[in-house]
């Protein structure tokens, strides 16, 4: 009886000990909470990228508490600023970002860069796309091309930021591929995604440049088309440029920074939480939805890809006449 009391005893001690565990791995891997900063507007990319983080994390039980703060303004710069100036108060945030850091920062829209921020990692990679309307004049890349050949003045061609950034190269560099002139390409910038499509919707410009993930729940509930994708192979049935005899290949990443001086383990417990939520359901769901391409590079890892990427798109924007 004594023995049989005594495993009872053990089995309940060893239960609450995971109990234990479960209640406090949150707390343990250093990230209880995360604050997402998003330098757009809602319904841009870098909204959608950090909602849908946010989401993964929350509901795979990897994060107890996730908030969302949109910060307009510079091009992004707003944020980076109020990042650096509010480093003290910002252990608990992470600051998403993508290629127009690099672009912005080349451009001198502000005067910050990547090194004066915290890099944690990479997540995804978005393909760039070019959309119509569905009850427009253009119903595919053919179509496009033939009256951008015609008279390109006459084609008003739509991003979420400003001239000479990453919508307007990407816009640039399909045209380049296909044998047109980049520069003629009459660019209309507005401030975040959710603003460009609009502007497409209600006839204000002809064709979008954005990122496949902007816009892909729009394209399959037919509320507009994609006509061509930046992309190696065709996804989710939608050509890709290269499959149309177009040479455009583009992958923007985004992904998470912290303030400057982040403690040390702060910033490996972000990053290992990130790498954890690829392995989750939950993760997959919010990935597919968006047609994202996964690209996890923590740290280090990440900040030699991004002096690569400064030093080929400076090329770029270079003989593009954007420097």
């Amino acid at each position: 009886m004594r023995n049989s009391m005594t495993k009872v005893y053990r089995n309940l001690a060893f239960a609450g000990c995971l109990v234990a565990g479960l209640a406090t791995s949150s707390v343990a891997s250093g990230v209880e909470k995360v604050h997402f900063l998003i330098p757009g507007g809602a319904g841009g990319g870098w909204d959608g990228t950090a909602r849908g983080v946010g989401e993964a994390l929350k509901k795979s039980n990897l994060v107890k508490e996730t908030s969302f703060e949109n910060m307009s303004g510079g091009g992004g710069g707003k944020a980076i600023a109020y990042l650096i100036e509010t480093a003290k108060k910002q252990k608990n945030t992470l600051m998403v970002n993508s290629t127009p850091i690099v672009i912005r920062s080349l451009q001198g829209v502000f005067p910050q860069s990547f090194r004066d921020l915290t890099l944690v990692s990479s997540v995804v990679a978005d393909y760039g796309v070019l959309v119509v309307r569905n009850d427009g004049k253009y119903n595919n890349w053919k179509e496009v091309k033939a009256q951008f050949d015609k008279n390109p003045r006459k084609m008003k061609v739509a991003g979420g930021s400003s001239r000479g950034s990453m919508d307007h190269l990407v816009a640039a560099q399909i045209f380049k591929a296909a044998g047109a002139n980049p520069k003629a390409v009459r660019y209309v910038p507005y401030n975040a995604g959710g603003k460009a499509i609009a502007g497409l919707l209600t006839g204000e410009v002809d064709v979008l440049s954005t990122g496949l993930g902007e816009v892909l729940e729009k394209h399959k509930k037919g509320e507009l088309k994609i006509i061509g994708v930046t992309s190696n192979e065709d996804v989710e049935g939608i050509p890709s440029f290269k499959g149309m005899g177009v040479d455009a290949y583009f992958a923007n990443w985004r992904g998470f920074f912290g303030a400057p001086n982040l403690d040390k383990a702060k910033v490996d417990a972000f990053a290992k939480v990130l790498g954890d939520m690829y392995n989750t359901p939950e993760w997959e769901v919010v990935r597919k939805r968006n047609g994202w391409g996964n690209l996890y590079q923590p740290k280090e890892k990440f900040e030699s890809f991004l002096v690569n990427q400064e030093k080929v798109i400076g090329s770029l924007m270079k003989e593009m006449g954007f420097l």
